[in-house]
């Protein structure tokens, strides 16, 4: 049995893969492979809410599968920041 809902599991995705690809774009840090953090974005789905309708709507404008360079117009780049320090130092 899996962990969570589909709005949890889809939120929690989107999280990882914008950390990921911040650690990647703002420090050179490669949290995952890169062939993990392709399998991660493929499983990205724009059309499941996540209960954050600003996020949602930014994904859904923004969000690309094949790069990381969407990651810099994120709007919590603060809230990125602040999950890459908790998960380096």
């Amino acid at each position: 049995m899996s962990w969570g809902t589909p709005t949890e599991i889809e939120r929690r995705r989107r999280i990882r893969v914008a950390l990921w690809a911040y650690a990647y774009e703002e420090h050179s840090v490669s949290l995952v492979s890169d062939a993990e953090f392709d399998e991660e974005c493929l499983k990205v789905n724009l059309k499941q809410s996540t209960g954050d309708r600003r996020m949602d709507n930014w994904f859904r404008k923004t969000f690309s599968p094949h790069t990381g360079q969407w990651v810099h117009n994120h709007p919590n780049r603060t809230g990125l920041e602040r999950l890459y320090r908790l998960l380096t130092t």
